[in-house]
């Protein structure tokens, strides 16, 4: 029924696929902004990965034929690289899309102006509209984080102000927030 057939290929030894290997890669957030090689060193071999924009923490890459040689002759195993990337001081991020918190001064609060926001590839301008409020939230489209495998798309950045209160108040300037107050002292 089974003929006598051994199973090796005839040729006395088994042939055996390579183990498959698992490895971290550790980044921070502006590496995983943008696309990258890396090189990294698994069981004494150098290996040269191309990191793609956009990756996140947890995300797994597989390289086949980069894992544990074959046995007889057989296939190298996999490597399956997993990112785990460092939390930003200044950014969270959630999918593509990026969160900061920016301090703003009371007076350019309660006027409007203009004030410089840092983004994961520059800084822009963002014109602050009159009265804003503590904590409000403004969009800045496009301005995220690079969406993983989508080359040109990204997600938006959202900046929400924190009002900062003046210390240190001059008396002249004091006298000036009183009479705001309507001299309610």
């Amino acid at each position: 029924m089974f003929e006598g057939r051994s199973g090796t290929g005839g040729g006395g030894h088994a042939r055996f696929r390579g183990q498959d290997i698992a490895a971290e890669l550790r980044l921070d957030l502006r590496q995983a902004f943008t696309a990258h090689q890396q090189v990294f060193s698994i069981g004494g071999k150098q290996i040269r990965v191309t990191i793609p924009a956009g990756v996140e923490n947890g995300q797994t890459l597989a390289l086949a034929g980069q894992g544990g040689q074959g046995v007889n002759g057989g296939p190298p195993g996999d490597l399956y690289v997993t990112f785990v990337i460092a939390e930003d001081p200044r950014f969270k991020r959630l999918g593509a899309d990026l969160y900061t918190t920016v301090e703003l001064d009371l007076y350019t609060a309660i006027l409007g102006g203009e004030i410089v926001v840092q983004t994961m590839d520059g800084s822009v301008k963002l014109k602050v509209a009159p009265e804003t409020q503590n904590d409000a939230k403004v969009k800045l489209k496009g301005k995220g984080f690079p969406v993983f495998k989508r080359e040109g798309q990204f997600g938006d950045l959202y900046v929400t102000y924190k009002v900062k209160l003046p210390t240190k108040l001059t008396e002249k300037q004091k006298e000036l927030f009183s009479e705001l107050a309507g001299g309610a002292k």
